[in-house]
């Protein structure tokens, strides 16, 4: 596990909100973050490397969910801020501080990306919601945005399942 740097004094947090309350909102949302730009830069992979006779379909449907996943990562780099953090996104930052293995697909056909982007929705779902269940009991303006963000990761699931699904509900995936 990685270490864990962590802010000495806030400048200032939300008014009502507790200083040692907003620190760890904010590690938790830090977590997030990178769990974010980690997710947008594999979905942007699979964009580029997906081929096959399902190629267009796949191709297409990944470019929105790269939007709104960037979309995610900037509205919870502006709730830490918000909480008197600073966001870090950078890429040797999120590589530091991750705990799951670099997706590893390169040029590669549809099925075979998709079972891997559906054992990597699983862990950003999964750990979305444990984000969720900590935060719920210090800031429902935080819980909120992350409710928010996993119903959507989980269409995104929904989506990418959907082509892994057969007729008799069984998913193929990678593991």
């Amino acid at each position: 596990m990685a270490a864990k740097k962590t802010q000495k004094k806030l400048p200032y947090t939300i008014p009502g909100l507790d200083d040692a309350s907003a620190s760890r909102l904010i590690e938790i949302l830090q977590m997030r973050l990178h769990a974010l730009n980690d997710l947008q830069l594999t979905l942007k992979h699979v964009h580029w490397n997906v081929v096959g006779p399902h190629f267009i379909a796949v191709h297409e449907m990944i470019d929105p969910q790269v939007d709104q996943v960037r979309a995610m990562a900037d509205d919870t780099a502006e709730r830490i801020a918000t909480l008197g953090g600073a966001p870090n996104g950078t890429p040797g930052a999120l590589v530091k501080a991750r705990e799951w293995d670099d997706y590893s697909v390169l040029r590669a056909g549809t099925q075979e990306h998709l079972a891997a982007l559906d054992v990597v929705y699983q862990g950003v779902i999964s750990s979305h919601r444990d984000a969720v269940e900590e935060v719920g009991d210090l800031d429902p303006i935080t819980e909120d945005l992350l409710i928010s963000q996993a119903s959507d990761l989980e269409l995104f699931h929904w989506f990418v399942r959907a082509h892994l699904e057969d007729q008799g509900g069984n998913i193929s995936t990678s593991k």
